[in-house]
């Protein structure tokens, strides 16, 4: 028999055509003409009359080819036909196929079965992108606060001094602005706070070939340009910002001549405050700026990208260490408070060329020893072994981070655990759809399929897919970061300040969580759906209903995991919501409705203690007289809005050298009647009182004669008068060298007397236990309260206007309710439990779709299963109850192993909650509930479905 194959390639002449559609195409016709050729053997024709009659078959090779041509022109897709051009070219150039081209092919088919899903990808596109885009905002927010490096040169070799001592050096004052971690209380004490006069010796003498020295101070107030308002200031030395490495956008930094004293005041703005107060004005360099009343130089602004040194504190504009005697007001700059037991100032330098990280520790621990145990005052003992270590300022400079951090891992666990249940429910529909691809993957196998080439196809698909969702998850995290960032600069304390910038780290995690997404949620259905028996599944009638329980044993595994995990996230988000509200319903000990408060600074004025003093009563006098006004009082702080005045005194009986410790407020006069604080024995503070307090910080002879009035909350009275009558009774004395070491700045003083207790109130915290709390009448005011009869905020116009009324320069600041106070102290409370809710929902919605689309799939696959007991009699709501019960019973699972779960999870959260327990049973029952609601209404739509079937047309289905 001629070779027709050889005969069809030699004379049909092919172009445009992929090598294999070519192949196809000379089977096709010399199998027709091996037809015709047999065909007129058996008619009785010769070999030759048979070959001569087949060769007629087809008359015209060229118009067969012509023809071929325009039938195969236009048929392809784009994407397919740009595959079979890459692949031509690689078959020419290498005689194989790369790998490469073969994962392309794998992409290319996986985006037209999806193309062809629609419904399948975009439910699968959106949860992916919804759960990936949730850990990427969670994250880049992390990123921020945890790992973006500093902004200064070289920050891996910036070195932070931090002192330790096995017990606390003895010091007549210590400050620490939130840098880093300072622990001073207790064995093992350590912080970053130094001396003036040690970081000088150590500038001169020490290993550092630069020092960069800060602190920061309280809000100044700020004038000049535009209007008045306050800012917050950083105190530098010299050579802060050369140190740093720190440029200037306009102008100048700082410069060590800048610090010497008699220097001409100089400032540097940052980037972000220039631009916000003075709207990127460049002609701000070189004008005058007072702060606190003092003329300041705009010597330059600060380079964009030096937002802070240390993480969430920010700063406004940057002052020389050697003008805070120049700026500091509510009290006397002396020079004991930057002596050798003043310890105020952080430093971070680097070292000199060739000296190592241990040399220079041993160099400065000598240094530091010596200046501690020789000082004219001896500040430490060498048993308390003082030594200074060096930190690298990355990890030594907490800020921001030692407060938040444990919330952000917390928030990202939840986020993890939501990505998790969005894996599972992924692949409960990459399940499904695998057995509807069941025949597909039967016939390529029995085509000869590898089993692993199937596996690459079906994970490459899933990879997609992931893909897909991660891109779409970008977009999404930037719209949630921001919104982050938004709630805390708009709800937020001061200090809580961060970006939340998508940058190279943040595309990282996305691209490496995509692609473990695809993995996790891939692997498993493309295992499963090469798992299959030939035979049966070749059959139209494939799935039959002996096999089909077993083949969805995954799925039900799946589901329990989803419904397990999304326990786990609700009782965490029950948890946190509900110490949120306990936090809100606390009483306080106090009324918070209808209570204005805002700081008012009179420091421009220029006045002197008495003048001042009456300048605050004659302010309160005048918001008295605003028609709503209730009442007005004003103190050194104010309630709940996290400032804290503590002091230590002596008490009568104990040791002299013995102190105790109370929280101390001083507060003007009708005080606790303007915030609803009644007084529980004897009186409250008279004009007489006040009087006298004004007389004795004027004269040192009254104040060491004279006992002070005071009054005291019960936690003072319990904590130190609890078995005599607490009025009358006399504490507080104090002889320099007699009670405790004696201060450069302390005189002798008769101490206090109780002329009443109060009731107790929260000070400075919600969450912190009410101490004892001593109130002292006031000789000037600064944080004013108003108790109005109608909304408080209606009263703010007539408030400015007064103020402005008394001097134009007179800024107010913080105007806010009580209840708002509170709320912004709650922050943190409050962005945990809206995020946890948030995810907590989320997981809800996963789970339930989860449940309802593999019960959905059992239905599908089981009708004619379910038609044959209709036709045989099973009731309607037998057949319902039996699709439920099976349901339920996956999702009573899941809540079993979650409950167990959630109790160990949920231990993480730890010091976050108040007044409730992780394992609290109300939360783990109201949240059951809930579930088991969801899940019934999650069962009931397939499982009504499934009761309506028409019982022939069931029997019908294949």
């Amino acid at each position: 028999m001629p070779d027709w194959h050889e005969y069809v390639r030699r004379h049909l002449r092919l172009s445009g055509f992929r090598p294999e559609r070519e192949a196809e195409i000379v089977e096709e016709v010399a199998r027709q003409m091996e037809d015709a050729y047999s065909e007129a053997l058996r008619a009785g024709a010769s070999e030759a009359q048979a070959t001569d009659m087949a060769r007629g078959h087809i008359g015209d090779w060229g118009a067969l080819a012509s023809a071929l041509a325009n039938a195969h022109r236009g048929k392809e897709p784009i994407m397919t036909q740009w595959q079979q051009q890459t692949e031509d070219r690689e078959l020419d150039i290498r005689g194989k196929q790369s790998w490469f081209t073969g994962w392309r092919r794998d992409v290319i088919y996986g985006l037209r079965l999806l193309a062809k899903n629609r419904g399948f990808a975009a439910v699968a596109v959106i949860t992916l992108a919804l759960c990936i885009g949730a850990n990427t905002a969670i994250f880049s927010v992390i990123n921020t606060v945890m790992f973006k490096a500093l902004p200064v040169r070289d920050p891996n070799h910036l070195l932070l001094l931090e002192w330790t001592m096995r017990s606390g050096p003895k010091l007549h004052g210590h400050s620490s602005y939130g840098d880093c971690d300072n622990q001073t209380q207790g064995g093992g004490q350590h912080g970053c706070s130094l001396s003036k006069p040690f970081l000088d010796e150590v500038r001169e003498h020490g290993p550092f070939s630069s020092l960069a020295a800060f602190a920061g101070g309280g809000p100044m107030t700020v004038s000049g340009i535009g209007g008045v308002h306050r800012a917050n200031p950083q105190y530098v030395s010299g050579d802060y910002f050369r140190t740093l490495g720190v440029g200037a956008a306009l102008g100048r930094v700082l410069i060590s001549a800048d610090d010497k004293p008699g220097a001409p005041a100089a400032v540097v703005l940052t980037n972000g405050y220039w631009q916000r107060q003075f709207g990127a004005n460049p002609s701000v360099v070189g004008k005058t700026l007072n702060l606190n009343g003092v003329p300041f130089t705009v010597v330059g602004v600060a380079d964009a990208a030096f937002t802070y040194l240390t993480p969430g504190n920010v700063r406004d504009f940057s002052v020389t260490l050697s003008q805070r005697r120049n700026l500091q007001v509510g009290w006397k700059w002396t020079p004991s408070q930057e002596d050798a037991g003043s310890w105020w100032i952080v430093s971070a330098g680097r070292l000199k060329p060739g000296v190592s990280v241990p040399a220079a520790e041993s160099q400065l621990t000598s240094m530091f020893a010596y200046n501690l145990l020789h000082a004219e005052r001896p500040i430490a003992k060498a048993e308390d072994r003082p030594a200074i270590k060096l930190l690298p300022a990355q990890a030594g400079l907490t800020g921001l981070r030692g407060r938040i951090s444990k919330m952000l891992y917390v928030l990202m666990i939840a986020v993890a655990i939501v990505l998790l249940i969005g894996c599972a429910n992924v692949a409960g529909l990459l399940l499904a759809r695998a057995a509807a691809r069941q025949k597909e993957i039967s016939v390529r196998l029995a085509l000869g399929a590898a089993r692993m080439r199937l596996v690459r196809q079906l994970l490459t698909e899933s990879m997609t897919l992931s893909l897909i969702g991660g891109t779409l998850g970008i977009l999404i995290a930037y719209w949630g970061a921001q919104g982050l960032v938004d709630f805390a600069l708009n709800d937020a304390d001061s200090w809580f300040r961060f970006s939340a910038d998508i940058d190279w780290r943040v595309l990282g995690f996305t691209l490496t969580a995509t692609l473990l997404t695809g993995l996790l949620f891939g692997i498993a259905p493309a295992l499963r759906s090469v798992r299959v028996d030939l035979t049966p599944a070749l059959k139209d009638s494939a799935g039959g209903l002996g096999r089909r329980q077993g083949r969805f044993r995954l799925g039900n595994i799946l589901v329990i995991a989803q419904v397990a995990l999304t326990v786990i996230v609700m009782v965490g988000a029950g948890l946190v919501v509900h110490t949120l509200r306990n936090l809100r319903s606390l009483d306080p000990g106090f009324a918070t409705g209808n209570l204005l408060t805002f700081n008012v600074d009179a420091t421009l004025m220029g006045y002197e203690a008495e003048r001042k003093a009456a300048f605050y009563r004659d302010l309160r006098d005048r918001f008295a007289a605003i028609p709503g006004v209730a009442a007005v009082s004003y103190s050194s702080a104010i309630l709940l809005s996290g400032s804290l005045w503590s002091t230590d005194f002596h008490l009568p009986g104990t040791p002299p050298k013995s102190t105790k410790t109370a929280d101390f407020m001083t507060v003007g006069p009708q005080f606790f009647e303007t915030m609803k604080i009644p007084v529980l024995q004897g009186r409250g503070f008279n004009p007489a009182d006040y009087e006298l307090t004004a007389r004795a910080e004027a004269d040192k002879k009254i104040r060491a004669s004279v006992a002070e009035p005071v009054m005291v909350n019960e936690a003072f009275v319990h904590a130190y008068f609890s078995k005599v009558n607490p009025l009358g009774q006399p504490f507080g004395a104090y002889l320099p060298g007699v009670n405790g070491d004696p201060s450069p700045d302390e005189t002798a003083s008769a101490g206090w007397q109780i002329v009443g207790v109060v009731r107790d109130a929260k000070y400075d915290s919600l969450r912190v236990s009410i101490a004892p709390t001593i109130y002292a009448p006031a000789s000037e005011g600064g944080s004013f309260e108003l108790r109005t009869s109608r909304d408080p905020m209606a009263v703010e116009p007539d408030v400015r206007n007064i103020v402005r009324q008394a001097g134009k320069d007179i800024p107010v600041v913080n105007m806010q309710t009580q209840t708002e106070t509170i709320e912004r102290q709650l922050f943190q409370e409050r962005l945990v439990a809206r995020l946890a809710s948030l995810f907590g929902v989320l997981a809800l919605l996963l789970a339930a779709i989860g449940l309802y689309g593999l019960l959905a799939h059992e239905v599908t696959r089981g009708t004619r299963e379910i038609g044959i007991r209709v036709a045989l009699g099973a009731p309607t709501g037998q057949v319902l109850a039996g699709v439920v019960r099976q349901g339920v019973v996956l999702a009573a699972f899941g809540l079993v192993i979650g409950a167990a779960g959630s109790v160990a999870v949920t231990r993480l959260l730890g010091n976050m909650l108040f007044e409730i327990k992780p394992g609290d049973p109300v939360t783990l029952i109201g949240v059951s509930l809930l579930l088991m609601l969801v899940a019934l209404a999650a069962c009931y739509i397939p499982a009504r479905r499934a009761s309506q079937l028409d019982p022939l047309v069931a029997l019908r289905h294949e």
